[in-house]
């Protein structure tokens, strides 16, 4: 049997930043309301023009991951992409990051479940790996919803 490990982890956030004052501003609420049910005081936003979509997040942090795990980007042998907020609805946007990177062509599967997406393409990953179907598996989980 084969054992799998992260190699590597990477992210990336808009620039933008809200606040729960900001939030005040446009709703009924106020910060302490928000950090007492949340603990959230500030999210990150995509900006309508800022060129952010789910795979372009999804590709820049990638990028740091893959350089971070040392792995060169010609051995990744799937892609599971963790989202509910797809660019388009086809084709997904595992495939995207594939072009984006440029990567060979390997499949590419999206997991279609917001915030616990992430923890089940890594479930994936890990059974895939375990039984010898791929080596070396790109996860990513991105959205534009906050």
């Amino acid at each position: 049997m084969y054992n799998s490990k992260i190699a590597g982890l990477g992210y990336y956030v808009p620039e933008r930043v809200v606040t729960n004052d900001d939030l005040s501003r446009l709703m009924d609420t106020n910060d302490a309301w928000i950090r007492e049910r949340t603990g959230i005081q500030e999210r990150r936003f995509v900006a309508k023009d800022d060129g952010n979509t789910t795979s372009a997040m999804g590709t820049k942090a990638a990028k740091i991951a893959i350089e971070r795990s040392g792995i060169d980007k010609d051995d990744i042998d799937f892609i599971i992409f963790a989202t509910l907020s797809p660019d388009y609805y086809f084709p997904g946007p595992g495939v995207l990051v594939q072009r984006d990177l440029e990567i060979k062509t390997v499949g590419a599967l999206d997991v279609r479940n917001q915030c616990s997406g992430f923890v089940y393409g890594i479930s994936v990953a890990d059974q895939y790996i375990k039984t010898g179907m791929y080596k070396n598996i790109l996860v990513i989980g991105s959205e534009v919803q906050s």
